[in-house]
């Protein structure tokens, strides 16, 4: 098992990367004000993990309700957030109740809201079954759920107690998920690590072909990234903006294509692909670097033009964005290969230069 620290004072919290981690209530068991939790997952997950993280608990002496909810994109919206409501309240939970996200991002972010707004907060532990939760959603305390004009617009920043990332549970992962979360893998690279994007050039296939000891060091050096700067900036008011590498552009194609349509590290591809492609227009990229972003993105599954939406359909979506700032536009750009920055000076037509160059109408 590997470890790393959030550090965020009297709230830091650890992450613990490795094999069979649902299996270990002892991990669970200190940080529980009560001996009572509720396990939240989906209909996906819920029948492969969710026994075991029940049978680990109720063997340390944890008594432990669940609450099963509708897989998907599409179901990070109020409603669904209300049956969680539904059940804490029918099971008569206090405040000293903790919840557990079992899933992947969707259940982790909706999960964390919960936890934020159920009683004005009550204790939450992320259990993250796919990468792109295990490297990003699940670490940093960002919670949300969707609306039909912007995604993730709605949410409060809460931090989760414990992060438990089981690398067992990628085995039932489906393909097109785990290149999913290999776009946010990729993303630290381009945005603050070079040398680990050197690393994922050289091993790219090992990680798609899930060889475990390549998937440890990828989780650990992205999650070491993403607490670093968490740590610096927990509400994103300064160099946390930066890990939107790509989401801006991104979440216009999620809201537009409709949720769930394309998986959400699908669009941040696409999206780092359209920033990529912006900063070379800027003169920041070279032509040699975007094609190193253009092949490992390739390599990877991933998607490197986006969908046909219009241009300005495109633009409309992401005016709801919220990087916004006094009307301007806020995107993530790249002076080289791991050195990203915070933009509001890009043209309109620039930016929609370098849409329709990647596949917007």
């Amino acid at each position: 098992m590997r470890t790393l620290k959030v550090a965020l004072g009297e709230r830091s919290y650890p992450i613990h990367i490795g094999g069979g981690l649902r299996h270990r209530a002892d991990l669970i068991l200190p940080l529980l004000k009560t001996p009572r939790v509720v396990i939240i997952s989906n209909d996906t997950v819920a029948p492969l993990y969710l026994d075991d993280v029940a049978a680990a608990l109720a063997g340390a002496g944890v008594d432990s309700g669940s609450i099963v909810l509708p897989d998907g994109e599409a179901h990070k919206d109020w409603a669904t957030l209300n049956r969680i409501f539904d059940g804490l309240m029918a099971a008569r939970c206090e405040r000293s109740t903790t919840l557990i996200a079992l899933g992947g991002g969707v259940i982790g972010d909706m999960v964390g809201f919960a936890a934020a707004t159920f009683q004005r907060g009550v204790p939450f532990i992320q259990l993250p079954t796919t990468l792109l939760a295990q490297v990003d959603s699940s670490v940093g305390g960002k919670t949300a759920i969707n609306h039909p004009l912007g995604k993730n617009m709605i949410g409060a920043f809460h931090q989760p107690r414990l992060v438990l990332a089981d690398i067992e549970t990628l085995a039932t992962l489906p393909a097109r998920e785990l290149a999913a979360g290999l776009a946010e893998v990729i993303k630290y690279g381009m945005i603050r690590d070079a040398e680990f994007f050197d690393w994922l050039e050289d091993n790219v296939a090992r990680l798609v072909a899930r060889d475990g000891d390549a998937l440890a060091y990828a989780i650990e050096r992205s999650c070491a990234n993403k607490a670093e700067i968490v740590a610096a900036d927990e509400t994103e008011q300064g160099v946390r903006a930066i890990l939107n590498l790509g989401h801006t552009f991104g979440h216009a194609i999620e809201a537009g294509m409709g949720y769930g349509e394309w998986l959400h590290g699908e669009a941040v591809a696409a999206g780092a692909m359209m920033a990529a492609e912006l900063s070379r227009m800027r003169g920041w990229l070279s032509d040699a670097e975007l094609a190193r972003i253009e092949a490992i993105h390739h390599a990877a599954g991933l998607p490197v033009q986006g969908p046909p939406m219009p241009a300005g359909q495109y633009l409309e979506l992401m005016a709801h964005d919220k990087k916004v700032e006094a009307g301007r536009l806020r995107l993530v750009l790249l002076q080289g290969i791991g050195r990203a920055v915070v933009d509001g000076d890009s043209p309109r037509e620039s930016i929609e230069g370098a849409i329709r160059r990647r596949g917007g109408g």
